[in-house]
């Protein structure tokens, strides 16, 4: 039985993507190059193309139409005609069906099949060809949604950057061998237990690798594998299918009401960089059949290949305005319908190229330095990409946050104790101040990392020389080769004491230095809790034990000290200032506010930073708050971070009535201070080998 077809008016150019308005929706879709745009209708259950209707209007390049009385839940897709002329950039093909890039609801993920390729498989003109086979049997549909959701009484909590621990974590992975309910999907993080974990371990936002809707790869599909962490994105405005219990989209929403509820901010990992079309052999699910030539960066000279500046043979051309507009309403349709609280930019690089190279002044940094929305959140950029002067720490404007893979690896190279990193570990200990410094930018620009999902978890930096990524399926050669690492005499799990030993307390030094570091800390899941991926630092496409991180043997005593030094930084501002510190007068206070000391309680030379076989760095820190001497409880810390064997310090004089009183040791980290008189400290005092202390000038 055939349904008559819904009689559909012109409606309107905005709002992009299908909208309820309480009588009908409103379909919006950009293409500037489409000489005709289908809207296909689809039954209840999906499976049945019930209709396909001319949108029966043109508002410059956004096709549009009304259907009046149709609900949310109805299933729909586009199918653009227009010239497919590949070495002309223009890939249009009406037998293709297309995902609404505004889509705000998928019903699943394309099933793999030579159907989704514009082309003829194996045909000698290779993506010359044209194919004729119809792709909707094996696309997922858009879906009509009302994104509505009772809020009630939730505020985002809005952290001050300066008190901020940033937890980053993936969706499935933090719950799945647990027993919570929903795990591996965002409710499973919202429940009571995981709420209480993290703040009880005193994380104040957490970090998602990307939950835009995602494709797994072909090559992987193949192989048995899946696209694990995510960054190949089909959708920007859909959550993916897969962390949705029950496929409504209300569950994000109430997974955010609850982290904030507990005070947690939500961070989204978002790709905006490109898409999960590839190159000029891969599928069209969206961009590419919609208007090729203004979705993606092609080649000067032939239009047939993309730029490739991201290694995943696309680019998005942000420089189109329609683009960046999908990306700029994107970025707001996350804050305002789904109150999250901040984003971090995958290849962020690519998104400020124009070109002449990358740029500071791009239009992407623009549009979000002037959007009042965007600049109420926290954005942090990855600063780097494969592209020409591709690597850009330290480039970015305010207000972005930039992720610092030169801490993680100068801090991993002072513990393992390379020649000359004393001088670079001062450096980071104080924000990276030679990167970020400039601009009138905060201490906390530097987000702080020794781990991130994209390498070695912080158990296998202390027990693997070597990558182990056999599991993926590409004969080891995937993956980071330059890590920093060291497994302190045998490679991977061992039951020798000893290197345990060494191992606990190497990582304990390491997590130490990145909490008591100016700038943003930035943990990974599960490195608190020991967990171990086995050697692979490159875990993308393993949805599996190797990655799910499991409560059960994990190292709980470890997870007490990272909770410590959560502590001792949050009840400590001096750790965490907003200005950089100086070793000379500052510009604002002409206060000096940080000194360099040898072991032996003299001021550092110019020859001791030259000395690469320095192991020890001494640093006074004092309040930036332009108290122009000791009394206040916060006046003074003093941190030692020694990679050699055990040494006497001295510490400062101090004036009468003063002393310095111990707070913490890595190399006894259950030592708790309760009496005053009995924890201060008579110097000189000895410092253990490879040990973090910390102390506290206080009135005694």
């Amino acid at each position: 039985m055939t349904t008559p077809t819904p009689l559909i008016f012109e409606g309107r150019a905005s709002p992009l993507g299908a909208t309820f308005d309480g009588h009908g929706v409103n379909f919006a879709v950009f293409s500037q190059h489409a000489t005709r745009m289908q809207l296909c209708l689809f039954s209840e259950d999906g499976k049945r193309e019930m209709h396909r209707i001319d949108m029966p209007e043109r508002t410059g390049d956004v096709w549009h139409g009304f259907i009046p009385g149709m609900r949310p839940g109805q299933k729909y897709g586009y199918r653009a005609f227009g010239p497919y002329a590949p070495e002309d950039g223009f890939r249009f093909n009406p037998n293709k069906l297309l995902i609404d890039p505004y889509a705000k609801r998928l019903t699943g993920h394309p099933v793999w099949n030579d159907a989704l390729m514009g082309y003829k498989v194996g045909d000698p003109d290779g993506d010359l060809s044209f194919c004729e086979r119809d792709s909707a049997p094996f696309m997922p549909r858009s879906v009509v949604e009302d994104p509505s959701f009772s809020w009630g009484h939730d505020q985002p909590p809005r952290r001050h950057i300066a008190d901020t621990v940033i937890y980053e974590a993936h969706v499935k992975g933090a719950t799945k061998l647990t027993n919570l309910p929903h795990a591996g999907t965002f409710l499973g993080l919202a429940t009571d237990p995981m709420l209480d974990y993290l703040t009880d371990l005193g994380i104040t936002a957490i970090q998602l690798l990307p939950v835009h809707a995602f494709v797994n790869d072909r090559f992987l599909v193949e192989k048995g594998l899946v696209n694990y962490w995510g960054y190949q994105t089909l959708g920007f405005f859909a959550p993916d299918p897969r962390y949705l219990a029950s496929g409504e989209i209300a569950e994000f929403q109430q997974t955010v009401a609850r982290l904030h509820s507990a005070g947690i901010e939500v961070i989204l990992d978002v790709v905006y960089n490109h898409t999960c079309e590839g190159d000029q052999m891969g599928p069209t699910f969206a961009f590419r059949g919609l208007d090729n030539t203004s979705y993606y960066r092609l080649t000067d000279g032939n239009a047939r290949y993309y730029v490739n500046d991201t290694g995943t043979g696309n680019t998005l051309n942000v420089e189109h305005p329609m683009v960046l507009r999908m990306i700029m309403d994107s970025l707001r349709y996350w804050v305002e319908v789904m109150h999250v609280d901040g984003f971090r930019f995958d290849l962020c690089a690519t998104l400020g190229r124009t070109a002449t190279g990358f740029d500071p002044g791009a239009a992407f940094f623009d549009a979000i330095r002037q959007d009042p929305v965007l600049t109420d959140v926290k954005l942090i950029a990855e600063p780097w990409d494969i592209g020409p002067g591709g690597y850009q720490l330290g480039s970015f404007p305010p207000p972005f946050l930039e992720l610092n893979d030169r801490f993680r690896d100068g801090v991993r190279r002072f513990w393992r104790g390379d020649d000359g990193m004393v001088s670079v570990l001062a450096d980071h200990l104080t924000g990276t101040a030679g990167k970020f410094d400039h601009s009138g930018r905060p201490a906390t620009t530097s987000v702080n990392k020794i781990t991130s999902h994209d390498g070695f978890t912080l158990a296998d930096v202390v027990s693997y020389n070597e990558k182990h990524n056999e599991a993926n399926g590409e004969n080891n050669r995937d993956g980071h080769d330059a890590n920093y690492t060291d497994n302190l005499g045998v490679e991977g799990p061992t039951d020798d004491a000893e290197i345990l030993a060494k191992r606990l307390q190497r990582r304990r030094n390491l997590m130490a230095t990145l909490l008591l570091s100016q700038g943003t800390p930035f943990l990974l899941a599960g490195d608190e809790l020991g967990h171990s991926q086995k050697g692979n630092n490159n875990a993308y496409c393993q949805d599996n034990e190797l990655t799910w991180i499991n409560p059960r043997g994990a190292d709980w005593e470890f997870r007490k000290l990272v909770r410590k030094l959560i502590t001792l930084r949050r009840e400590h501002p001096i750790l965490r200032q907003k200005h950089f510190l100086h070793a000379k007068e500052r510009v604002i206070d002409g206060i000096e506010d940080l000194f360099w000391w040898r072991a032996d309680g003299t001021p550092m030379r110019v020859e001791d930073w030259q000395d690469p076989a320095l192991r020890t760095l001494c640093a006074e820190m004092r309040t930036a708050s332009g108290t122009p001497h000791y009394g206040a409880r916060e006046d003074a810390i003093f941190l030692v971070f020694n990679a050699g064997p055990a040494l006497e310090i001295t510490l400062p004089k101090v004036p009468e009535g003063m002393g310095w009183v111990h707070l913490f040791d890595t190399a006894a980290p259950d030592t708790d201070v309760h009496d005053r008189d009995a924890s201060t400290v008579r110097t000189p005092c000895e410092v253990a080998g490879e040990a973090v202390q910390v102390f506290e000038l206080q009135k005694l």
